[in-house]
């Protein structure tokens, strides 16, 4: 098999020291850096995020950094999502969105104080385009990636392992909120979220230097709760219907295809308001997708097919352990997106059986 040839273009992150110590089998390249795919198997980390802790290297989640007295004043104008409402401790999912409405990222946006903020970002060069607004409209904004490498901690015993490293008050946090939590001498912003359905935490550490320390800490902490390294799995987030910039949702796409609609109600003349508000009524949409048969690992959209004639595509499928079946994510068009639809889907090893789902299985 082929390895990634080293380069400052493919960076390594805080934690990769003790991912390759923990048997990294398969990873991939986010956001130019390594993000890991596999330990011991699919299957095998799947069932062990439902039923232990997992501590994840998401370091790929970089960070873009807005602080100065412009800082609402940039967000507001590249945000179709209203955050006057936004707590000091509150993290909101935003689509990031293009002059016509296209989606250029879905990012969490992260609030450390009125002039500034974080905006942690999925795979794509965004932070370029937040540059190119600030300094063209010059704005008093200071734009950057500061050194801040999120560290998840996902699964059911996440709580009891968070606390046991950063105190028993990890545990009063709620959903997308945060506090500041000490570690080490530092401070870190904690906040309760992550890529799965189990339930968890994502760390922001600043500073690369904490990383293993970090990173140690845990695996130490979590002995007896069977902690082990582990990554966003494809098979539970397909279950919960997270989508994956890139793969399901990409450019060409509105929030409302991806059913992020809920989301766009800022009240001010955001740049690609107009362009957004004319296909507020979608042609097509997200929608879970039921695959009967054995499949292939999925690599390109599979087009989907009613009575012959093309009605969408599958963009991540995969079979389920827990729901003996395999699950899929896809963008349908309107007249065939009702739940119970039949379909046909064009894999590569042939034509398969499918059905729209009234919802993702968790």
């Amino acid at each position: 098999m082929a390895t990634v040839f080293p380069s400052r273009r493919v960076r390594r992150t805080p934690f990769s020291a003790g991912v390759e110590a923990a048997g990294m089998t398969v990873c991939t390249i986010y956001n130019r850096m390594i993000l890991p795919s596999v330990f011991a198997s699919q299957e095998e980390d799947y069932r062990h995020l439902k039923t232990h802790v997992q501590v994840w290297d998401v370091a790929c989640e970089r960070q873009v950094a807005v602080q100065g007295p412009d800082a609402r004043r940039l967000l507001d104008l590249i945000s179709p999502r209203d955050i006057d409402r936004m707590a000091a401790d509150q993290c909101y999912y935003m689509p990031a969105i293009d002059r016509e409405g296209g989606m250029l990222n879905d990012p969490v946006l992260v609030k450390l104080a009125d002039d500034h903020f974080w905006i942690s970002l999925a795979d794509s060069d965004y932070l370029q385009y937040v540059l190119g607004i600030s300094d063209g409209l010059g704005m008093d904004v200071r734009v950057w990636e500061p050194d801040v490498s999120p560290l998840a901690v996902q699964g059911p015993k996440s709580d009891d392992l968070m606390a046991r490293v950063f105190g028993e008050e990890v545990r009063a946090i709620r959903f997308f909120r945060y506090k500041r939590l000490a570690f080490q001498g530092q401070s870190f912003v904690v906040a309760r979220s992550g890529y799965s359905k189990q339930g968890g935490f994502e760390i922001y550490v600043e500073g690369s230097e904490h990383g293993m320390p970090l990173w140690n800490a845990l695996m130490a902490a979590g002995e007896d709760l069977n902690v082990r390294a582990g990554c966003p799995s494809t098979m539970e987030r397909v279950e919960g219907g997270l989508l994956s910039y890139g793969n399901d949702m990409r450019r060409e796409n509105t929030p409302y295809e991806c059913g992020l609609g809920k989301y766009v109600n800022s009240p001010r003349d955001y740049i690609g308001k107009a362009g957004l508000l004319a296909r507020a009524e979608p042609e097509r949409q997200i929608r879970a997708i039921e695959i009967f048969g054995e499949i292939p690992p999925i690599t390109a959209p599979w087009p989907l097919y009613a009575d012959g004639r093309r009605v969408g595509q599958v963009t991540t499928a995969s079979w389920s352990p827990d729901f003996r079946t395999n699950v899929s994510i896809g963008m349908v068009d309107r007249s065939h997106w009702d739940a119970g639809q039949k379909l046909e889907i064009e894999t590569p090893e042939g034509m398969r059986a499918a059905e729209v789902k009234a919802g993702f299985w968790i």
